[in-house]
């Protein structure tokens, strides 16, 4: 029954994530420490991997729309490559309380800012290759290492930075679930010398994030409309938010 449940939450998730390039390690990572798994050794790693799964996969309809541009993000998908495992790696040396506040706020901190974003009109101009590459340098690195250490692959970070430069809502998303899989990968490689492999469960959320991430991208790609889109996600993370950040303080 536990599973179950998990299974669903974990591909509707899937489903509203992909359709942003963000993996879902938001609600991932929660959803099984509340299910009772352990936050650093089971939740972490597994969000991680679960996160690089459902960016690969939405890549492929992004791609296919050719919606990635994929030279403007490389620089911020190399550094967030190295800089996850490092990430990851801090993480264990971070109190379990420590950990959840400093998710708790990231996720709260990429609602606002979503919301925000959601009244704004699509950016018309964007910067520079050169501009992108330096911002992206620094950019990714910082997403990156937090990424890597909450397990969250960094995207809560990466999209609005992109939008910031002049990227339109979907072009953002295709290029953040790029750069995700990147820091999601290394990030997760970072963990898995403490981790604690359940297969059970992977199995299981691994076939939620397939088939949640395939309906997203699609959906994305073809009906979506980008302020629904930015306000349905600000909603599930600020709920998240709100969740944890309530556990830490009662």
């Amino acid at each position: 029954m536990l599973y179950t449940i998990v299974f669903f939450i974990i591909a509707i998730a899937s489903f509203v994530f992909a359709m942003l390039g963000l993996g879902g390690g938001m609600v991932y990572v929660p959803v099984l420490n509340w299910a009772g798994f352990d936050m650093v050794k089971v939740a972490i790693p597994l969000g991680l991997l679960l996160n690089g799964l459902n960016t690969a996969l939405v890549l492929i309809p992004f791609a296919r729309k050719k919606m990635v541009d994929w030279k403007g993000g490389a620089v911020m998908a190399v550094t967030a490559l190295i800089a996850a495992p490092l990430g990851a790696m801090t993480s264990e040396y971070v109190p379990v309380q420590t950990l959840k506040i400093l998710f708790a706020a990231m996720v709260l901190a990429a609602a606002l800012r979503t919301l925000w974003a959601s009244r704004l009109p699509e950016p018309q101009k964007m910067m520079s290759l050169k501009k992108r590459s330096i911002i992206g340098f620094f950019v990714g690195s910082f997403a990156g290492f937090t990424g890597g250490m909450l397990g969250l692959g960094g995207g809560f970070i990466v999209a609005p930075i992109l939008m910031m430069m002049g990227y339109k809502t979907k072009e953002a998303a295709a290029t953040t679930a790029m750069v995700v899989t990147f820091s999601s990968a290394s990030g997760y490689l970072g963990h898995t010398a403490s981790g604690e492999m359940n297969w059970e469960l992977t199995v299981i959320v691994v076939i939620a994030v397939i088939i949640g991430s395939q309906l997203g991208g699609r959906y994305m790609t073809q009906k979506a409309k980008s302020k629904h889109v930015k306000v349905a996600y600000a909603v599930v993370l600020l709920l998240i938010a709100f969740k944890m950040i309530y556990e830490v303080i009662a």
